[in-house]
């Protein structure tokens, strides 16, 4: 994809001098909701004009207030790396952070991470040990016994899940026949069916127990960074409750998931089998197939998604659609877990 096939605003915030600090050369990252912005020491983050449904950023305003609320919320588990909210601006001069001028947009502001201390950059590098998982398990679990929870955010969240289940299952539809075959939907439809009514005595136990909090809900190894010992965790899901307030298992088998889809089940065992432990949580080993099939499947159809965007390049989408595949591969052999 040219520069020229992007948004005027994202054009103008490529060029180093709308940035009030030194910058080097701007680097660009897409993600299906957003623009981020490498310049310099630090990151800016864009949401894209977008309703999708579970997600509504169409108005200026409502991209603002989301944006406050990505630097609230992510402050749970990555405090200093979230700076705060900073309008863009239009004058006679062009497009800038900040200064004086119209707003025109409000980006996320961030201190920029090293890259190569990112979980799946060392994945890839062989780097990651089950010392580093087990101490990412620690501090989900930590963040687990600490975030809000209440009668009526247990009560939404059960409902919600279910409601979750058949939206994907919708929302995926445009797909079949491209990123997941007719067979895989009927067998993920008919496992999401088995497993709820299967288990419908244990979810309403975790109700009562109040394991439905107000969680991160898109835990994966490239939101992880391991710096000095410390464990920051960034991108929680900022835009809807109904997908935020879940049961705490469903960060357990995003990032499990997430290292088995990567090839590395060992570290995927050795991450649950520590968050259990330390969470004192013993239905984890009941639950965690299911939550490993969803986040798949919520993968498989946020790839899928990339595939009718106009400004996604031809070869990012190429990637998309082969990951996609593979998600939902990967959902139908947690879904032998449990046969209808």
């Amino acid at each position: 994809m040219s520069r020229a096939d992007l948004p005027p605003l994202i054009q103008a915030l490529l060029r180093p001098e709308a940035y009030p600090h030194s910058t080097g050369k701007v680097l660009l990252v897409q993600t299906h909701i957003s623009y981020v912005l490498l310049a310099g020491d630090f990151v800016y983050k864009i949401k894209k004009p977008l309703d999708m449904g579970f997600l509504d950023y169409s108005t200026l305003g409502k991209r603002q207030y989301y944006c406050r609320q990505e630097v609230l919320l992510n402050s749970r588990l990555c405090s200093d790396t979230y700076l705060g909210v900073v309008p863009i601006r239009e004058s006679v001069d062009g497009v800038h952070i900040g200064g004086k001028g119209k707003i025109v947009e409000y980006a996320v502001h961030m201190k920029r991470l090293p890259e190569e201390r990112m979980m799946h950059r060392l994945l890839e590098a062989g780097k990651v040990t089950p010392a580093m998982v087990r101490r990412v398990a620690d501090r989900v679990a930590q963040f687990h016994a600490e975030v809000e929870t209440s009668k009526r955010i247990a009560e939404y969240g059960g409902w919600a899940i279910r409601y979750a289940w058949d939206e994907n299952s919708e929302q995926w539809a445009p797909y079949i026949g491209d990123t997941i075959t007719a067979e895989q939907d009927r067998i993920l439809k008919a496992f999401g069916e088995a497993f709820f009514a299967r288990n419908r005595v244990l979810l309403q136990k975790r109700i009562k127990d109040r394991r439905i909090r107000d969680c991160h809900s898109d835990l994966r190894s490239d939101s992880v960074s391991l710096v000095d010992g410390g464990v920051c965790i960034m991108d929680c899901v900022e835009f809807n409750r109904r997908i935020r307030w879940v049961d705490v298992i469903r960060d357990v088998g995003f990032l499990a998931m997430d290292l088995e889809y990567r090839g590395r089940s060992d570290l995927s065992g050795a991450f649950v089998r520590r968050y259990s432990k330390v969470s004192g949580d013993a239905e984890v080993g009941e639950l965690i197939d299911f939550y490993k099939a969803y986040n798949a499947c919520v993968r498989g159809k946020v790839d899928g998604f990339r595939l009718s965007q106009p400004e996604v390049p031809a070869a990012e989408k190429r990637a998309a659609r082969k990951a996609a595949r593979r998600y939902f591969e990967l959902a139908c052999e947690y879904a032998e877990s449990l046969r209808p």
